[in-house]
C-alpha cells in the first residue's frame, strides 16, 4: 500500500542513510555545544552495515559484552566503553584488548577485576557504575532504578574511598527520556554521589537521552550539560541508543491472509511480533503503519496485524485502512530500526528480514539476505 519500497524485498528492515544522517549532524551539534562527548550504545544500535556512516560523527561506541566489544572494535575503528552488569572470567582478557573504558556494577567485580587491568600493558581507563535510586520510567522492566535494582551501586554500599584507579562514574537512569528527566537525575547523582565527583576525570550520564524526537528541549540540554561541565571540569559522556535511530527505517512486510473470528479481522503478515518486533509484546507498545489512521476508525476497514509464528499472543492491534487488506498488500511498520534487530530472533523457525540501505539519491543497497543456515547454525 506503499510505492516508496516497492522495490524493496519482503521482509526487510529498511534503513534510510538521510535520515540517520540528520540524526547525526543534530547529535553533533549537542556535542559540540555542550562540550560533551556523545557514543552510540550497542545494545539499542548496532547496525554495522552503517557504521562507516557513523564514524563520520563518533569515534567510539558502548558495549555491554565480548561479542559488542569486539564489534566495536572490528567495524567501528576503535576500543568501546565496556560496561557489563557482571563479567565473565573467561570473556575478561578479551574484553580488555577490545576496550578503551571499562566500568564495573559493583564494588566486587571491580576488586576482582583491577589486578588484571594493573598489569595490563595498554592503558584503560577504570570506572563504576552507581544507582542514584532516582528514575520516573515506566515500565518498570526498563527502569534501572527500581526498587531491588541489580543494576549499580547505591550510595549506602559505596567505600569510604574508591581505589585511585577509578576514574569515572556511569549511572543510566533514563529510556526514551527528555532533558528535564536528566535534569533531575543529576540533582540525584549529586546529593548522592557528590564526593566522589573530585576523584573523577569523567562521568559517564548513560543512555535514554532520546535528542533526535521531534520536541525534544535540545536547548535545555545543552544548558543542562554545559552547567555540569562547568560546574565540576569533568569529561562527559552520553551513550544513547535510540538517538541514533530514531525514526530512520522502516519494517517492510506483506499480507498473507486475512482470517476473522468473533468479528475480528486479523490480516496475518510474513513477520512476527514475537521474533523481529519483540518491543512491542515487551514494552508493550503499537507501532505506526504508513497510510493507515493509528486509532481505529468507525466505518473504515480496521484490523489487527497477526505475526507468522504459533505464539497465541504474536498480534498487536488495531488499525483502520482506507480499504479492504488483500494478500499481497505491503504493510510498513514505521520507525523499526533501533531495538528490533538487536532483539530479533528465529523462534519457530520464522526467518529473520532481509536488512537494506536506501541511500540518500533513492537506490537501495541489500545488505543481508537470511537462510536456513542462519536458523540451523543458532542451534546444535
Amino acid at each position: 500500500m506503499n510505492n516508496r519500497y516497492s522495490h524493496v524485498p519482503s521482509p526487510c528492515f529498511v534503513i534510510e542513510e538521510q535520515k540517520l544522517r540528520q540524526n547525526l549532524a543534530l547529535i553533533e551539534r549537542v556535542k559540540t555545544e555542550a562540550g560533551v562527548e556523545i557514543i552510540p550504545a550497542f545494545k539499542g544500535f548496532a547496525l554495522w552495515g552503517v557504521f562507516p556512516v557513523l564514524r563520520e560523527f563518533v569515534s567510539g561506541a558502548s558495549a555491554s559484552s565480548l561479542h559488542e566489544a569486539r564489534l566495536c572494535f572490528e567495524e567501528m575503528k576503535t576500543r568501546a566503553h565496556t560496561y557489563s552488569p557482571a563479567f565473565i572470567p573467561e570473556d575478561f582478557d578479551e574484553i580488555m584488548n577490545y576496550s578503551s573504558h571499562l566500568i564495573f556494577n559493583s564494588v566486587a567485580q571491580l576488586e576482582k577485576y583491577l589486578p588484571k587491568i594493573r598489569t595490563y600493558p595498554e592503558k584503560i581507563s577504570v570506572g563504576l557504575r552507581v544507582n542514584p535510586e532516582f528514575s520516573e520510567v515506566e515500565p518498570l522492566i526498563y527502569n534501572a532504578c527500581s526498587p531491588g535494582s541489580r543494576l549499580g551501586v547505591v550510595a549506602s554500599q559505596m567505600p569510604e574511598k574508591l581505589p585511585e584507579e577509578v576514574e569515572g562514574l556511569h549511572f543510566h537512569t533514563l529510556c526514551e527520556s527528555g532533558a528535564d528527566d536528566l535534569e533531575k537525575t543529576l540533582e540525584a547523582f549529586e546529593s548522592r554521589f557528590g564526593k566522589y565527583i573530585q576523584q573523577m576525570k569523567w562521568i559517564n550520564m548513560g543512555g535514554g537521552h532520546l535528542m533526535t524526537r521531534k520536541g525534544y528541549d535540545i536547548e535545555k540540554l545543552i544548558s543542562v550539560l554545559k552547567n555540569f561541565r562547568q560546574k565540576h571540569g569533568k569529561q562527559i559522556i552520553l551513550e544513547p541508543g535510540s538517538a541514533f535511530a530514531w525514526e530512520t527505517g522502516v519494517l517492510v512486510s506483506t499480507v498473507l491472509d486475512v482470517v476473522e473470528n468473533r468479528g475480528i479481522r486479523t490480516a496475518m503478515l510474513n513477520v512476527s511480533f514475537a521474533a523481529h518486533m519483540p518491543d512491542c509484546l515487551e514494552m508493550p507498545y503499537k507501532p505506526r503503519i504508513t497510510g493507515a489512521d493509528f486509532d481505529p476508525v468507525e466505518g473504515k476497514p480496521t484490523y489487527r496485524m497477526g505475526g507468522n509464528s504459533c505464539l497465541s499472543g504474536d498480534f498487536v492491534g488495531f488499525w483502520s485502512f482506507d480499504r479492504e487488506l488483500q494478500p499481497g498488500d505491503r504493510i510498513i511498520f514505521e520507525d523499526m530500526i533501533h531495538y528490533t534487530m538487536v532483539k530479533t530472533n528465529f523462534f519457530n523457525g520464522v526467518n529473520h528480514p532481509s536488512i537494506g540501505i536506501l541511500r540518500p539519491d533513492g537506490s537501495f543497497e541489500l545488505l543481508r539476505r537470511f537462510e536456513y543456515a542462519d536458523y540451523k547454525n543458532k542451534l546444535s
